[in-house]
C-alpha cells in the first residue's frame, strides 16, 4: 500500500465534502422536524387554551430572582371563551386576537361569555 501524500490530502478533501453534506443534510432535516413540532406545539396551545403564563414562558429568564416586595397580581378570573377553548377575562389592555376577530366578522362578546 503505497500511497502518496498527494493522495492521503485527496482523499481527506473527498472526505471533508462528503462531511460537509452530511452536515447539511442533518440541519435540513433537524429544520424540517423543528417545524413538524412548532405546528404541533401550536396546535396544543390552541386546544387546550394555554397562555405563555401558563407555560412560564413570561419573558424572565430562568430562576430569576423577583425584585421588590410585592407579589404579582392575581389572574383575573376568565368571562369569555372562544371556539377553540381560549379564554380572556375581559380586562384592560389589548385584546386577544381571537376575540378581535370575532367582533369584526360581526359577532358579539355575549356569543362567548362562560356562563
Amino acid at each position: 500500500m503505497a500511497s502518496t501524500l498527494a493522495d492521503i490530502n485527496s482523499q481527506i478533501k473527498k472526505h471533508d465534502e462528503q462531511i460537509a453534506q452530511l452536515r447539511k443534510q442533518a440541519e435540513d432535516l433537524r429544520n424540517q422536524e423543528r417545524a413538524g413540532v412548532i405546528e404541533e406545539v401550536r396546535r396544543k396551545i390552541a386546544e387546550y387554551g394555554l397562555t405563555a403564563s401558563d407555560l412560564k414562558l413570561t419573558g424572565r429568564a430562568a430562576g430569576s430572582a423577583k425584585r421588590g416586595a410585592s407579589a404579582a397580581p392575581a389572574k383575573a378570573a376568565a368571562k369569555y371563551r372562544s371556539p377553540t377553548g381560549e379564554t380572556w377575562s375581559g380586562g384592560r389592555g389589548r385584546k386577544p386576537r381571537w376575540v378581535t376577530e370575532a367582533l369584526a366578522a360581526g359577532k358579539s362578546l355575549s356569543d362567548y361569555e362562560i356562563k
